[in-house]
């Protein structure tokens, strides 16, 4: 979006900067926060929400700013007011404060985000978010109630969904049609959990939960879920194709993307509402693609000349995705030019459901995404509704209920879930207005 950058140095000059509150301060948080503060004219991060106010107070420490401390929500804004940047243990405070344009969320929960995230709509914010989780849960009742609002609910750029949204808008604007999106991935094992991965976790300063539910496929799932909410599109079967050149082994010798497509093609159908799903063992790696179908003989012909093929199915890829440094990207388009980077079309197509990662016995606890009890796998939503499977992103904090053997989806039966949650009313409520409807 090349067009952001003369908005934003337009804001600078008018002195009107986007003014950003995020809540989280992780390692995603970290770097969110240091783009905006040393790259971004046009925005300022004024205000951080976090659990650990340290991790908070840290994010300003990077650009040697000392923030104030604020208990409620009159400390924020009078703080705000003040011109102070603020950290605060209140992510609801912070989201409803004056003196906000937009939230970024960029947690990584379901519950918390999930209260701070209503809580900043109904405060007049747009919400610019990195959690695929929640997202791919209850992101298209959370799009009914921004619209209704009247602001922006976008997932951001950077991220891989929406690299592959920038991307499937690029080539549907080449007229060319997208038949498959598609995320690259170097390893996927749904048994991997937080010891195996805690090394590379400790490497990169990372929570190993969080990167086990990268190599057991949960993540992946959620992140091609919302990318089918967002374009309409479905999965082939459960878990999806994702094909896997490496044949097991993550260090064996990349494929060129341009040769999986025959994997996925006798599965394509120009006709229809497209596919989401991923390759395991290509390049360029963590990048995405989209295939496209074109049949026009003339275009056909200029395709090849720019060596993309004899078609009728071509592949479109970007080498990489940047997470951090691309989310003020998605905040000035949402505030600046009302253009959401990747946001539910209306009904949810593909959801989340929980797989067991082994036997599971009666009274255990499902503690975490990308834990030791179960695993998610995207799904059509018509069959997650006739099968009554279980959504892995309501799966957290639930008690198994019965012995359900591994590698059994879950269902609603088998578990308890908590009592009060808001993300297990806001779940009903998309439910109600959405079942039965898949045009939304």
């Amino acid at each position: 979006m090349i067009i952001v950058d003369t908005a934003l140095a337009r804001r600078e000059a008018e002195g009107k900067p986007i003014r950003v509150g995020m809540i989280g301060a992780g390692f995603q948080g970290k770097g969110i926060g240091l783009q905006i503060m040393t790259a971004t004219p046009g925005m300022r991060l004024c205000a951080v929400a976090n659990r650990h106010l340290d991790s908070a107070s840290d994010v300003f420490g990077q650009v040697s700013r000392l923030p104030t401390r604020c208990d409620s929500l009159a400390e924020i804004e009078a703080a705000l007011a003040r011109g102070d940047a603020v950290v605060t243990e209140d992510a609801n405070a912070l989201a409803s404060a004056e003196g906000l344009d937009v939230i970024i969320e960029v947690t990584g929960s379901i519950e918390f985000a999930a209260q701070a995230i209503v809580t900043a709509i109904d405060s007049g914010k747009h919400v610019v978010q990195m959690n695929a989780e929640l997202d791919g849960t209850i992101g298209p009742i959370l799009k009914h109630r921004a619209d209704k609002a009247g602001v922006i609910y976008t997932f951001a750029d950077g991220d891989q969904p929406g690299v592959q949204m920038n991307l499937y808008r690029f080539v549907a604007g080449l007229g060319v049609k997208p038949v498959l999106c598609g995320n690259i991935k170097g390893l996927h094992d749904p048994y991997r959990n937080p010891e195996t991965q805690r090394a590379f976790a400790e490497r990169w300063g990372q929570k190993p939960a969080m990167v086990a539910s990268f190599a057991d496929g949960t993540k992946i799932s959620f992140e091609q879920a919302i990318v089918a909410n967002g374009t309409g599109m479905q999965v082939a079967r459960r878990g999806m194709l994702g094909p896997d050149f490496s044949n097991g082994d993550p260090g064996s010798p990349l494929v060129p993307i341009e040769d999986t497509i025959g994997a996925f093609e006798p599965y394509l159908d120009s006709a229809g509402p497209g596919l989401v799903d991923y390759v395991v063992g290509a390049r360029p790696g963590p990048g995405v693609f989209v295939l496209g179908s074109l049949e026009d003989p003339r275009k056909q012909h200029y395709l090849e000349l720019y060596k993309l093929g004899k078609g009728p199915y071509y592949c479109f890829y970007t080498p990489y995705h940047l997470c951090h440094f691309e989310v003020p990207t998605s905040v000035a388009r949402a505030c600046l030019l009302a253009d959401p980077v990747l946001t539910p079309r209306g009904a949810p197509r593909v959801g989340v459901v929980a797989v067991a990662k082994k036997d599971l016995a009666e009274g255990e606890c499902i503690k975490e995404f990308g834990g030791f009890e179960v695993y998610g796998v995207a799904e059509n939503m018509e069959t997650i509704r006739k099968e009554r499977l279980l959504p892995v992103g309501l799966a957290i904090d639930c008690v198994i209920r019965r012995n359900v053997s591994k590698e059994t989806p879950l269902t609603w039966d088998d578990v308890q879930l908590p009592e009060g949650r808001l993300v297990d009313r806001l779940y009903s409520e998309q439910e109600r207005l959405f079942s039965g409807n898949l045009e939304g």
